[in-house]
């Protein structure tokens, strides 16, 4: 078996909290120094990597000089406002000894949940991705409303997956990586070498939290694998003790357990756009927008005659034929007021008409599925 990282482009790297940490007193920055001298690996061979790191809390408690991490939610978003500061700066000064640029990015479920605020955080992180800045990606922890849950980073890694489109997903814990049974009550256990992400099977084989540092069970990464699949992203869960774990897996190494989507990252995409997300209202197209659409181009406003239901930026849409037969769908990038004001406009015009331009096109290509050929 080879690591399908090898052969992937943009990857998401989820490290936990116990491999950054002093046993949960502090962060540990020599282990920054070595994850931080590993990713630059990564991307000297023509990887985009953004980076979910757990730690803030356990930095804030050793700031704060507490004996213990806190079970109050205050507590726990005091410690990760104080605990942020030094997390952001050990990581910065660790990347800029490879001169790599860093960028802290915040995020919650509710700003991936909101499709306005889920386009933006987009093109955020695909924006410094292409001017080669490091994304380092933590929970907003200081704003959450509900308890700071079992597993938060692993399930925000897989939507940050499923955010950028990346082609796979690194968990990095303090354990080799799946058993078909927890090894620690259970001789008999199995270790998955490789398995079909998704499946019922390895819901069944996941067990409980395994560290006393981190909030994550083996459970949680499980179902992180699954949700990355949904938009074809592999995932690979892996033993961060291991030497050199991120390049031996970029050069092919098969190291963990392996999870891989049950289909394209294409078809995983598409059925995901046609399928998982509730339609807002539609647009009619001419019909050189149509035969555009089939030959595999974006949909610009110019090619759109008119407008129906109420619609925000980011919300999903139904592509219209001039005859009223659905033929695509796909995720708008203005709302259904903005598109009222261009359509029928060439790009050129967006500007001027509405004081800013968000995108060029009014659906990009890779946000569209096409249903009808």
């Amino acid at each position: 078996m080879q690591s399908v990282i090898q052969s992937c482009q943009r990857i998401v790297i989820k490290v936990g909290s116990s491999l950054v940490t002093n046993e949960g007193r502090g962060l540990d920055h020599a282990a920054l120094a070595r994850w931080a001298e590993e990713i630059a690996a990564l991307t000297r061979m023509g990887k985009q990597v953004v980076l979910v790191s757990s730690g803030a809390i356990a930095e804030g408690v050793k700031r704060l000089g507490w004996a213990k991490r806190p079970s109050m939610l205050h507590e726990k978003q005091a410690a990760a406002a104080v605990g942020q500061m030094g997390l952001v700066q050990g990581y910065e000064s660790c990347f800029r000894q490879h001169s790599l640029q860093t960028a802290q990015i915040l995020l919650t479920h509710e700003d991936l949940a909101d499709r306005t605020r889920y386009l933006n955080a987009r093109s955020t992180l695909l924006t410094l991705l292409q001017h080669r800045v490091l994304p380092i990606i933590n929970e907003n922890d200081t704003v959450v409303t509900s308890e700071i849950k079992f597993g938060d980073n692993d399930t925000l890694g897989a939507l940050v997956t499923n955010l950028i489109d990346a082609d796979a997903l690194i968990i990095l814990t303090d354990q080799r990586g799946l058993y078909t049974a927890d090894p620690r009550n259970n001789p008999a256990a199995e270790f998955v070498h490789e398995a079909v992400a998704g499946s019922a099977e390895l819901e069944q084989m996941a067990g409980g939290a395994g560290s006393s540092v981190g909030t994550g069970g083996m459970y949680t990464k499980v179902i992180a694998a699954k949700r990355a699949a949904l938009s074809g992203a592999h995932t690979v869960i892996a033993s961060g003790r291991e030497p050199q774990v991120l390049t031996r897996l970029a050069a092919g190494e098969a190291i963990g357990s392996q999870l891989t989507a049950g289909t394209s990252r294409l078809a995983a995409r598409k059925q995901w756009l046609a399928d998982h997300l509730q339609v807002k209202g539609s647009v009619t197209l001419d019909a050189g927008a149509v035969k555009a659409l089939r030959g595999g181009a974006s949909l610009l406003p110019v090619g759109v005659v008119e407008v129906n239901g109420d619609f925000l930026r980011g919300e999903v849409v139904r592509c219209l034929s001039p005859d009223g037969v659905e033929m695509a769908r796909g995720l708008v990038n203005y709302s259904s007021l903005e598109t009222q004001k261009v359509l029928r406009q060439p790009t050129t015009k967006l500007e001027p008409i509405l004081g800013y331009i968000d995108e060029p096109e009014l659906i990009h290509r890779d946000n569209l599925v096409l249903l009808q050929a």
